[in-house]
């Protein structure tokens, strides 16, 4: 879960980079949000997509970054999120303060509480932001909501549980959504 610490007072970048008190933040806007932990489900499923993706990589380029890795889409803005998979292929954007810029995969696993935040606010911060792509993995539909960007809008295709999805940003990944939402991570 996501809660606002203060809708009435403004966070900057440099506050955020402040706080030293061994608590998740985001920071969106200037608002300064908590992060809950993740359930085992929502661990599960993480593990297993980043373990893929971490597999095709093996000698490439680009690299993965899971949670907690801070995402700062823009270098002007009081903004700062962290997905729970992200892949950067231009290591410019790596820092000791995680990636600055949009990368160019991010994936969200859905949770009860943030489901909202994921499919809105998030989603029209990555869009503006250029993330070349951007999945939705809701472990209770057990389905992937994989947004490409063309011509700066998302297009979506849907996969399902027995699908093996391709990651459109580093062709010839696919993901083996039978191993993602195999029913032990259901529990």
């Amino acid at each position: 879960m996501n809660w606002a610490l203060s809708k009435e007072q403004y966070y900057t970048y440099e506050d955020w980079l402040a706080i030293d008190d061994g608590r998740r933040y985001e920071l969106i806007n200037g608002i300064l949000y908590m992060m809950a932990s993740p359930s085992d489900i929502h661990q599960e499923i993480s593990f297993e997509i980043s373990r893929q993706i971490g597999n095709f990589l093996v000698g490439k380029p680009c690299r993965i970054y899971p949670a907690p890795f801070d995402v700062r889409l823009h270098k002007d803005g009081d903004t700062v999120f962290q997905p729970d998979i992200l892949v950067v292929c231009d290591h410019s954007k790596i820092s000791k303060n995680g990636c600055n810029g949009a990368p160019e995969l991010i994936i969200e696993v859905l949770s009860p509480s943030t489901s909202r935040y994921d499919r809105f606010t998030k989603f029209y911060e990555y869009l503006r932001a250029g993330v070349p792509e951007y999945w939705i993995v809701d472990p209770n539909d057990k389905t992937v909501s994989a947004y490409r960007l063309i011509d700066k809008k998302y297009t979506a295709d849907i996969y399902s549980d027995t699908d093996m999805a391709p990651v459109q940003v580093l062709p010839g990944c696919e993901i083996e959504l039978s191993l993602v939402f195999r029913e032990e991570n259901n529990i």
